[in-house]
């Protein structure tokens, strides 16, 4: 998934050495376990962690591109689905393209369309962009705020990363409780009021959002809005859009250079997703598409019917295995082992969420990870 932090100031010269952003990178490992890169200057300092999933020889990050009088350096995590829309728009316009990444389609993307670029950009994603011609940080996440991007000021220094742990590195960078957060943790927690969190001073950017660091400070702003509209369309008119939007959807993000997969738990999301992924892999000449559960030790002796669910999840996903031939994983937890990784997955969180249901997707990620990099599913995996 990748993760990127970093911190600037352009006010005065911050440059502390290699050290203390390799610390606040370090706390990212996990996000980024392939591959590190800096890039350091006197006012700004960035890290980042890879997780190599599309072209691992020149999509290597920070990303510097010289353009104009001035560098552009991009530290991104994400997913751009119409990466290749973008790539000849670019080719269009003379850019020259040395490999197949979406970070330097994004990287390229900027420079040609400046802060308007995210109004070009379908996908998942939180990143910040540095100009140098106008000692300028760009940051940005995406629509529904699915990678997650929290920052805060002190002393005119804007510090910034994919987790709120690399942040509270920075030299008195205080981790306060906030009255307000733990309310939210505690009435409607894992939600939380949309920019804030439960720390005091620390702050997200909020989905859709981008925010210009400059001499004049931050200033943030909205680039879109959902808007609801009338429906007009007939019964078979909305079925046939509504096929066309999922499989868009989801073959748009079967592009990787690695292993993947997809989960699948027998529910309505994942039998979806993995049957449209599967029938991307025949349509393809791929793999046969690999498929993972999760199920509980001695689940199967303790199930009990009922109206509200009268088969066990297991009746279901073999329905689907059966259907689509898919190559089949069950992964079996114990809850002891719940029990264990319960801080664990509070820790990768940042803050309390779900309980055993994180620990469980913990556990089961993990599990997966020995064989495949990258997973469809229904959850959003920030």
């Amino acid at each position: 998934m990748c993760g990127f932090v970093g911190y600037i100031n352009l006010k005065e010269n911050i440059n502390q050495n290699k050290t203390l952003i390799e610390k606040m990178n370090n706390t990212l490992s996990k996000r980024g376990p392939d591959e590190e890169g800096y890039y350091i200057n006197n006012n700004i300092a960035l890290g980042h962690k890879r997780l190599i999933v599309i072209d691992p020889k020149n999509g290597k990050q920070p990303m510097i591109e010289s353009f104009s009088y001035g560098d552009y350096v991009i530290c991104y995590n994400g997913q751009i689905y119409n990466t290749k829309e973008l790539r000849n728009t670019l080719k269009e316009n003379n850019f020259i393209l040395n490999g197949h990444s979406d970070t330097e389609i994004l990287l390229k993307s900027y420079i040609f369309y400046g802060n308007n670029v995210v109004n070009h950009l379908n996908g998942i994603f939180a990143f910040a962009i540095w100009n140098s011609k106008n000692q300028e940080l760009f940051l940005a996440r995406d629509h529904l705020g699915v990678k997650p991007l929290f920052y805060t000021l002190k002393n005119n220094t804007l510090i910034f990363g994919s987790e709120i742990k690399a942040i509270f590195e920075y030299p008195g960078v205080e981790k306060i409780l906030d009255s307000q957060g733990i309310s939210e943790l505690l009435g409607i927690g894992p939600a939380h009021t949309s920019g804030f969190t439960a720390f005091k001073n620390i702050y997200e950017i909020k989905p859709a959002h981008f925010g210009i660091f400059n001499n004049l400070g931050l200033h943030i702003s909205r680039y879109w809005k959902l808007e609801t509209k009338k429906h007009t369309d007939n019964f078979e008119k909305t079925c046939e859009n509504l096929k066309y939007l999922l499989q868009d959807s989801i073959t748009s993000q079967l592009v990787s250079d690695v292993p993947l997969c997809t989960f699948l738990s027998g529910g309505l999301d994942s039998s979806i997703i993995t049957k449209f992924a599967s029938d991307y892999c025949k349509k393809e000449g791929l793999p046969t598409l690999d498929t993972y559960s999760v199920d509980y030790v001695d689940n199967d002796k303790n199930f009990v019917k009922s109206d509200f669910q009268p088969n066990s999840d297991n009746y279901y996903i073999e329905l689907m295995t059966n259907r689509l031939n898919t190559n089949h994983h069950n992964i079996v937890i114990d809850t002891p082992e719940l029990a264990a990784y319960l801080e664990d997955a509070m820790i990768a969180r940042d803050t309390p969420g779900m309980a055993d249901i994180d620990s469980s997707l913990l556990l089961f990620c993990k599990n997966v990870k020995k064989e495949k990099t990258v997973a469809l599913t229904r959850r959003m995996c920030r």
